[in-house]
């Protein structure tokens, strides 16, 4: 099969690999789209020693099943493989699941290739209706829905619920997708690049600024940086929360004493429930998140010049999606 190899820092290559083989309970799936995520970007550039080189990359996939009584099944991947039977598994909370394991990082293989192979359980149907690059979205969503799960779930009943967004890429505009769906009516997204900012308002219809001024009881990391976890430790008002999402460097940003003072809440969140992943897909399917209609298609034989693209910021769309048959 042919797959999109991640071989070194900043170097991808289009190439046959062997083919994919199915554990017993899981099914080989022809992967039809495949989003490239932030993680991802970060094994390009060297940053993330958990995806070492040679491995094939890419977690946000849907497809179609290609063998066996369910042949020809439309599904969207949940690329969290748990062991579904410890502590955090038997309370609904498989994220956290000792024995985790994702596509894209030893010993999974990612979706960046024709096919791919999941257990049953990782599978959700998708109506006929619904395009599988749409299907597709349901992973990053659902790392934003979770994300504004645990932040609404966090703040105090009484208090407004006004919300920031800390970057507009495809998390950052999830999260404010789903914490719209959520209740939530004011939503601004801060994103510094000009090209997403306008691409954000005018395609996406979010209310999206530079610079965000003042203090609101809901915010959203979206990036992961010093910087804009200073940025969160100063917007977010007394007895707000700070969900954080984003993994872009370790340290540094918070300011612990103003947030001890003022008794500002800092969740981390990670991935999804499995329950996350199927609601998320839902509100796709229903129409709950928007027309969904924003990201950029690429053929997967193209994709180290979208990875180039991407890190170059060339790229006005929050998200790229490759199909491995275009």
């Amino acid at each position: 099969m042919k797959a999109l190899v991640y071989e070194g820092v900043e170097t991808l290559v289009f190439r046959d690999v062997p083919m994919v083989a199915a554990r017993p309970g899981e099914h080989l799936i022809r992967i039809r789209a495949s989003g490239i995520c932030g993680s991802d970007m970060h094994a390009y550039l060297g940053h993330d020693a958990r995806r070492p080189a040679p491995l094939i990359l890419g977690h946000e996939a849907a497809g179609v099943i290609e063998d066996g009584p369910q042949k020809g099944r439309r599904v969207t991947i949940n690329p969290l493989v748990t062991c579904g039977s410890c502590t955090a598994c038997a309370s609904g909370r498989e994220n956290l699941c000792a024995s985790r394991q994702i596509i894209s990082m030893p010993p999974r293989e990612g979706a960046f290739a024709q096919f791919v192979a999941m257990p049953d359980r990782n599978l959700v149907t998708v109506p006929d209706n619904v395009p599988l690059e749409k299907a597709a979205l349901a992973e990053p969503l659902a790392v934003s829905w979770h994300a504004a799960r645990l932040l609404l779930e966090a703040l105090h009943p009484n208090t407004e619920r006004h919300a920031l967004v800390i970057g507009g890429g495809a998390i950052g505009l999830a999260a404010a997708l789903a914490l719209r769906a959520m209740g939530v009516k004011d939503v601004t997204i801060q994103e510094p690049n000009a090209a997403r900012r306008a691409f954000l308002t005018d395609r996406c219809g979010q209310q999206a600024v530079a610079e965000f001024q003042g203090m609101v009881p809901l915010v959203v990391d979206a990036v992961g940086y010093a910087a804009t976890r200073a940025a969160a430790s100063a917007c977010a008002a007394p007895g707000g929360v700070i969900a954080h999402v984003g993994l872009g460097e370790d340290i540094g940003g918070l300011d612990i004493r103003r947030m001890t003072l003022q008794e500002i809440t800092f969740i981390g969140t990670y991935t999804y429930t499995a329950q996350d992943f199927r609601n998320t897909a839902q509100a796709i399917f229903d129409g709950r998140l928007g027309a969904l209609d924003w990201p950029e298609l690429r053929p997967l034989s193209e994709g180290a010049a979208a990875f180039h693209d991407l890190r170059s910021g060339a790229v006005a769309a929050p998200k790229i999606i490759l199909s491995p048959w275009a």
